[in-house]
This record gives C-alpha cells, structure tokens and sequence, in this order.
C-alpha cells in the first residue's frame, strides 16, 4: 500500500507520461486544489510543455546567433533565447507553488531536433532551424490558446497569456527569415508523425539534481 502512494504521488507531481499526446482521457480532471484556483492535468501538462519547450529552442536560439549567415536568422536566435529564458523564469516560479516538478531535459523527440541544427551548417541550419521551429510552434500555439480559455487557476492563465505572445512572435521571426516551406509545415502542423510516448515526454530530473536555470 505504501509503495503504491508513492507512485501516486510521484504521477502527481510528474507526468511521467505526458509528452505532447495526451496524458489520459480525463484533462480537465482536477488534481489539486490551489490558492490560485483548481489545478488539472491539463494545466500541469501545459506547465511542463512549455519548460520542455525552452530546454531545447534556447539552445538553438544560441545556435542561431553563432551559425546563422542571416541577419533575419540572427534576429530569430535572439527572439528564442530572451523569449524562453523569459517563460523559464514564470514556470520556475509558478511551478514552486503549484507543486509541479520539471524536467531539466527535453524530450528524445526535441533532442533529435537539437541534433539535427547542431550537425547543420550554412544555409542548411538556417532553412532547418526556421521550418523546423517554425512547425514546432504551429503545432503548440492552439494548445495555448486553448488553455487560455479553459483553465481556472490564475497562475496557468498568465503563463498561457505570455507563451501566446511569445509564440506568436517567434512564428513572426521565423517566417521573416524568408526560408520556410509553408507546404511542407502547414502538412507537418496537421499531420504530425504518431511517435511512442517515450519519444515525446521529457525525462523526469534524477533524485537531487540541480534545477537547469535558462539566463536572459
């Protein structure tokens, strides 16, 4: 029976199967009460998307600034980097307080994609970095505003508030560049490959290591 609490509470505070699919058929099932209002599924799964998100674009965001022969794709490194390092810090803070734990990498998905711009060069990284970000962000920003309109704890609807600001200005960059298939993204956006969870869920951070931080 103890045993048993234990891996309740620790699916509680980690969705070990969470990921980009969904968690069960229940999102909108509460899982805790807050000060700031109800807190369910949904919502924690959308607290740790949003820091899995940051674990990899801030990265390529620096990336960007070092390998990118454009002045647009520049531009957009530095959007990722202050944008994520921005939603870092609101998730760090938020997720203290609501008792969600989070991960410290991305998802095996989100680390193939750092290794594919890492390998690139040239115009190859840029015409990656702005497709590949470009869909990533297509997929999640209905995810946001589908958050913003459904859930009722305070401290989730401000996060849901500036990740759709910061989504959709990132979109905005990556599309200035010049470089993105809208063919072949609209057909990634609306027909994403069907990947084992494994793939898609960031790894739960091991006993005692310390919290990644994302600097401005």
């Amino acid at each position: 029976m103890g045993g048993a609490l234990i891996l309740t509470l620790a699916a509680l505070a980690y969705p070990s199967m969470l990921g980009f699919s969904t968690v069960s058929s229940a999102q909108d099932r509460v899982i805790a009460q807050t000060s700031t209002g109800p807190l369910t599924e949904a919502d924690r799964d959308f607290v740790v998307k949003v820091r899995a998100a940051g674990l990899w674009e801030y990265p390529v965001g620096k990336m960007a600034l070092q390998k990118g022969t454009t002045k647009a794709v520049r531009t957009a490194g530095r959007h990722l980097v202050s944008g994520h390092a921005a939603l870092d810090a609101t998730c760090r803070r938020i997720a203290v307080r609501l008792n969600i734990t989070l991960p410290n990498r991305p998802s095996p998905q989100q680390q193939g994609f750092v290794g594919t711009l890492g390998a690139d060069t040239g115009r190859q990284f840029d015409s990656d970095m702005a497709n590949i970000l470009r869909t990533t962000h297509g997929q999640i920003f209905t995810t946001v505003a589908k958050i913003r309109a459904t859930t009722r704890n305070t401290l989730v609807r401000q996060l849901a508030e500036q990740a759709n600001d910061t989504v959709l200005d990132h979109i905005s960059v990556m599309e200035k560049t010049g470089l993105v298939d809208f063919d072949q993204v609209l057909f990634q956006e609306t027909t994403p490959p069907k990947l084992p969870v494994e793939d898609t869920t960031p790894p739960p951070p091991a006993a005692g290591e310390p919290q990644v931080t994302l600097k401005p």
